[in-house]
């Protein structure tokens, strides 16, 4: 997750975040991911995606343009207002060559999902959530997916890095502290934060799966100062919550950053990374 928790479900954001997460999750996946899935269905039914966490289906919308149709899309997410407007946006839509999209919703806990859950699934996506999750929930979905004997396209993971350019002495404290702060625990579950991706690739491979893993960083320069400038202002504020000692700088930092960017003289660059898990191809990963 990249802003303060209290934002980070919230239809605007998501909405704000759109583009620099098309522009960010990586393409270098999406043709083993082609090759497994045609390799895998010959010529069965449509393509079954289950995006867990879907939000409001931006992952949806970018990825249904780039696999072959027919697809169906199951939806889960605890939210019926972000579901409801998932699967008003994903109707109707074709996939890569032309072949209708469908689309169904599932609201509740998705960590408790497991591998007769997958029946039938043909792959299982998700978009910024593995950060959220914990060691147990990771380790749960990568045995869900092996068990189902299917892949994963895992995108958007924090993992722990950010790059401003000019730099600022006070970057690498707030950076620890929202890191901190991502690690935390939350009504008893001990959140992975800049960990997860890492958990995750162990839980694959331990699994014997085939995994590719690719940086995918937002880059938000001034073509994305709106988005910069909020999420500047999230990342401040969990690292004072994380550390409450650093409020005191808090107002004079967000002035010098807030104002670079409004003036187009920020560059920030916010790590993450993409997994794609490939069950029944054991061996060779490359990371």
């Amino acid at each position: 997750m990249s802003t303060s928790p209290a934002a980070a479900f919230s239809p605007q954001w998501l909405a704000l975040r759109e583009d620099a997460d098309a522009d960010a999750r990586s393409a270098a996946l999406l043709d083993p991911l082609r090759a497994h899935l045609e390799s895998t269905r010959r010529g069965a039914g449509p393509l079954v995606v289950r995006d867990l966490g879907c939000g409001t289906g931006s992952l949806g919308r970018w990825l249904t343009r780039e696999l072959p149709g027919p697809q169906h899309w199951i939806l889960h997410d605890r939210d019926p207002r972000l579901l409801s407007l998932a699967a008003a946006s994903l109707a109707g839509l074709a996939g890569r060559d032309g072949g209708p999209v469908t689309v169904e919703t599932r609201e509740g806990d998705l960590t408790r999902l497991r591998a007769s859950d997958l029946a039938g699934t043909s792959l299982v996506t998700a978009s910024a959530l593995l950060d959220l999750l914990t060691f147990g929930e990771v380790d749960a979905l990568a045995e869900a997916c092996v068990g189902a004997n299917c892949p994963a396209l895992l995108t958007l993971s924090v993992v722990g890095s950010v790059e401003f350019d000019p730099a600022d002495p006070l970057d690498a404290e707030i950076a620890a502290a929202f890191d901190t702060h991502q690690r935390r625990e939350s009504g008893g579950r001990r959140l992975l934060g800049p960990d997860a991706v890492t958990a995750a690739a162990e839980a694959f491979e331990r699994r014997g799966v085939r995994l590719l893993t690719r940086p995918s960083p937002w880059r938000l320069g001034a073509d994305q100062g709106e988005l910069a400038r909020e999420w500047l202002r999230g990342w401040v504020g969990a690292a004072c919550e994380q550390r409450p000692d650093l409020a005191a700088e808090k107002d004079a930092y967000l002035h010098r950053r807030l104002g670079a960017s409004a003036a187009g003289e920020l560059r920030v660059l916010v790590g993450h990374s993409d997994l794609l898990a490939l069950p029944g191809t054991p061996g060779g990963g490359a990371r």
